[in-house]
């Protein structure tokens, strides 16, 4: 990586951009999906002073692999081995059940590195205000509650990696449907 990271920074958010042109957040809005991996890089920068430029092309393109036709030889390619590592390591394997994913996420999360975590923690911490700012319309109440269980339980086999980025979270969670805070 060069000296000034920013232009690798912003080819990553552009590659992304094209990547998921064609996709919309499942709420209710439809958002652009890009949206997503823009909030986390802004999460990991401003609401957490991250200023690795690794991480934050790796927030970028977090869900390229998972979601896209981009492989991880590309990403390596076109941006480097260390960003490509952090991509695998929150790549969900989509030839496994849902369940059986879900159930790796919270089963390896404490084992990837710090930086896989980081990423991990901004896409719960998104998902979770995605959730409850504009929820599909067809998930029910449970539904809700239960994905933001299963994403509190993900988060607690990262407990200690970062305490502000750990607080953004609960604060997110004490949204769940049918909680006190929800509204």
């Amino acid at each position: 990586m060069t000296d000034d990271p920013i232009p690798q920074v912003l080819r990553a958010a552009a590659f992304a951009a094209e990547r998921h042109r064609d996709q919309r957040r499942k709420g209710k809005d439809a958002s652009p999906y890009i949206n997503h991996p823009l909030a986390l890089a802004n999460l990991l920068a401003h609401d957490c002073g991250e200023r690795d430029p690794t991480l934050l092309i790796a927030a970028l393109l977090h869900d390229t692999v998972e979601d896209t036709g981009t492989t991880l030889a590309e990403i390596e390619l076109l941006f480097g081995a260390d960003v490509a590592a952090i991509v695998r390591e929150v790549t969900d394997d989509k030839s496994l059940p849902k369940d059986e994913r879900k159930r790796l996420q919270v089963e390896h999360a404490a084992h990837i590195s710090r930086a896989a975590q980081l990423v991990k923690l901004a896409d719960k911490i998104c998902n979770l205000r995605d959730l409850a700012g504009s929820p599909p319309g067809d998930w029910t109440r449970q539904r809700l509650r239960e994905y933001f269980d299963w994403a509190k339980a993900v988060v607690d086999r990262m407990r200690g990696v970062h305490p502000q980025l750990e607080e953004l979270f609960d604060r997110e969670y004490l949204r769940k449907p049918g909680s006190a805070a929800e509204g």
